[in-house]
């Protein structure tokens, strides 16, 4: 029986133009920004919901609870952002580079990531629920305690990344690889793996937890 290959996915080619310094004043609702470097920027608490983001590049700027809901973010670059609780529900990001992020409870619940690489970086209670993810790859970074609930994903790859107490309640996977994670751990949706592949190693790593979600008792014998 021929093998099943699994299918890569589609990485973000992100060629940005010469681009110009940001001189606002910070962030603007529907706001439109194309062609802009953005260094070092504190954009703390600003309200950016509804902006469009187009070949910028953000460079080491602070997004503590910045609001950038429904925000679009195109053929850009984010390096080294940083902050706590940055709103981006129901957002798009499409061929986006994401670089040693250092975020924490970052909302991204309902966006839509498409051609996305997330690339280093510590990312802590990441919110991905109800999310669409389609050529999307996580490469050399920490997850602590992602939550993929009633998520999409489609050719998502996780490289040489660890997953700790990931939450994959209700989640919908497909051409999903898993195998090159360093660390793959499962707190919940354990029987949601359909759709993925996995390597031996790590299902020998999971199998109490899928016993244990099957209901089956493993006891040593007499």
């Amino acid at each position: 029986m021929a093998r099943r290959l699994t299918k890569g996915a589609r990485r973000p080619e992100v060629r940005l133009p010469s681009l110009e310094p940001f001189r606002g004043r910070g962030l603007e609702p529907d706001g439109d920004y194309d062609g802009l470097e953005f260094r070092e920027e504190d954009l703390t608490g600003q309200d950016g919901s509804g902006a469009r983001f187009m070949d910028c590049a953000l460079r080491g700027c602070a997004l503590d609870e910045a609001g950038l809901r429904h925000a679009r973010i195109l053929d850009s670059v984010l390096t080294a952002p940083r902050g706590v609780g940055t709103d981006l529900a129901e957002s798009t990001l499409r061929d986006v580079e994401l670089v040693d992020a250092r975020l924490g409870g970052a909302q991204l619940h309902g966006a839509v990531l498409e051609r996305v690489l997330v690339r280093g970086g510590k990312i802590d209670y990441l919110n991905l629920r109800k999310a669409r993810l389609r050529d999307v790859v996580f490469e050399n970074c920490v997850l602590v305690e992602p939550d993929f609930g009633g998520a999409r994903l489609e050719r998502v790859e996780f490289v040489d990344c660890v997953l700790k107490g990931a939450d994959l309640t209700g989640v919908t996977l497909a051409e999903v690889d898993l195998r090159r994670a360093a660390e793959l751990d499962i707190a919940r949706g354990v029987d949601r793996l359909s759709g993925a592949v996995i390597s031996p190693g790590q299902l020998l790593d999971l199998a109490p937890v899928l016993a244990a979600q099957l209901g089956i008792r493993v006891e040593a014998g007499e």
